[in-house]
């Protein structure tokens, strides 16, 4: 008979896909739940849907027509006996209806990740700001409210020109926004004062004609700043917050899509910044969890940072999620000296109640991590995504190397058109920043990637782009 104190075995459905998908699976089996995961008609060749079978049996996987079908996903839940669900990242991760909904249903479910509340107030950007200049932390300059009255627009318009010439920016640029605007419309930049104010006439009537509501934001526009996060774990309690450390992400597309990820997220024992690096990790770590304290943060989280080139922090936004790269921040830390840290298992451990059973003081950060994104794109066209078929996929395994993958390695694998072309994950450990360059680069070398469009063309992958970025990582 199983004793009362011991932990509830959990089914936990996996609302997603791919090689996230696969690292929740791990993560139950690791920590004894079990798991039903999903997949679409496109996605029936990945290797999630292959893994589930082993791990799980042919019950533990369900067809949906789209993983954003809020209704299918409950229907598989309740038809599976599911008591929880992991959104992983994208889709519903970061959605509070979605979340809010999974606890207060009839069959009521565990949300994996945030509160519903939570994800609600930091994952409105304006709320964000607020709390932070509250407690203190920095943001991006600009307003943090709509405005309407133009020569309240006027005098923060001039004083983010100001602020600019004051960093050494010779050609100053702004944002003009509307406020209930998304998706990139009714946005305009402006580079002259004298122009801003055309410019907000212009939005202001856009926004009044498309979304009723004449609220403009106005912001700083960034340029060379470098993006940093710091990786926040806490309980349910929401007060004993933890970080595992930072990360640098400014290797990304022209759609600030970031490609590669390195932790920490400066090297000041060998590199040279113009600032003092070590005190804005410092800095930013601590702001974080100043404010994730504040906000009972009661779970994984990611604090997303810009650093000028003069080493001023801003605090971008809150990422209210796992995210893709929670590996790089694993893979370089030990906790009470135990090395092989899974963040989604913390994930899943403390979102399902268990208290963090560890403080700060417990978690060590050692060498260097680095985190490549394998996409099949062409970074010389724009990163234009490529389609077609993968051939042959394949790496030599290595003792400092981490690859996760929904791509077969034994057959071949015709990339979905449905999602990005994303192939893989790939995490290099070094004791320092020169071990882990030279193991990311040869492990580029090494990593054999091939296939073929429906023209007979070969495979576009980024795999040179990594190579060419990786000589000047975290260099500033």
């Amino acid at each position: 008979m199983k004793n009362s104190s011991e932990p509830r075995q959990h089914k936990i459905l996996i609302a997603n896909r791919g090689e996230i998908a696969i690292r929740i699976m791990q993560a139950c089996r690791k920590l004894g739940h079990a798991f039903v995961a999903l997949f679409t008609e496109p996605d029936r060749h990945s290797e999630h849907c292959v893994l589930a079978r082993k791990l799980g049996g042919e019950e533990s996987l369900y067809r949906v027509s789209s993983y954003l079908d809020a209704n299918e996903i409950f229907a598989v839940a309740d038809q599976a006996g599911a008591t929880a669900i992991h959104p992983g990242y994208g889709f519903f991760a970061e959605d509070y209806r979605f979340a809010r909904r999974v606890v207060q249903r009839e069959r009521k479910l565990i949300f994996i990740g945030p509160s519903w509340q939570v994800i609600r107030e930091l994952g409105d950007k304006i709320n964000t700001k607020r709390l932070a200049r509250k407690l203190g932390v920095p943001t991006v300059p600009g307003s943090d409210k709509p405005v309407t009255d133009d020569l309240e627009a006027e005098h923060i318009a001039k004083s983010l020109f100001d602020f600019q010439k004051d960093q050494g920016i010779n050609n100053p640029v702004i944002l003009v926004k509307a406020s209930a605007g998304g998706g990139g419309m009714g946005i305009e930049e402006v580079a002259d004062l004298d122009k801003f104010r055309s410019t907000l006439r212009r939005i202001k009537n856009y926004a009044k004609r498309q979304f009723r509501d004449e609220g403009v934001l106005i912001e700083q526009r960034i340029f060379d700043f470098n993006h940093l996060e710091v990786q926040v774990v806490s309980d349910r309690t929401g007060q004993n917050p933890v970080h595992f450390g930072t990360r640098n992400c400014s290797v990304q597309s022209l759609g600030h899509q970031k490609r590669i990820e390195v932790a920490p997220g400066f090297d000041p024992s060998s590199l040279r910044y113009a600032f003092d690096a070590r005190k804005v990790l410092e800095d930013i770590t601590e702001y974080s969890l100043r404010m994730a304290r504040e906000a009972g943060y009661d779970n994984v989280g990611t604090w997303e940072w810009i650093v000028s080139p003069t080493g001023q922090p801003f605090l971008m936004e809150v990422n209210t999620r796992i995210q893709v790269e929670n590996g790089v921040s694993a893979r370089i830390a030990t906790i009470k000296g135990k090395g092989d840290v899974d963040l989604i298992a913390e994930q899943i451990r403390v979102g399902l109640g268990a208290p963090l059973g560890y403080s700060q003081k417990d978690i060590a950060l050692n060498g260097v991590g680095i985190e490549y994104r394998i996409i099949a794109e062409d970074p010389d066209n724009k990163f234009a995504p490529w389609v077609g078929r993968i051939t042959s996929f394949g790496w030599p395994e290595q003792e400092w190397l981490k690859l996760h993958s929904q791509v077969p390695t034994d057959r071949e694998y015709e990339i979905p058109t449905d999602f990005d072309p994303n192939l893989a994950l790939a995490i290099i450990w070094g004791k320092d920043l020169a071990e882990a360059k030279a193991r990311g680069v040869e492990f580029l070398n090494a990593l054999k990637l091939e296939g073929v469009n429906a023209s007979g063309e070969a495979l576009k992958s980024n795999i040179d782009f990594l190579k060419r970025k990786t000589e000047t990582i975290l260099a500033f």
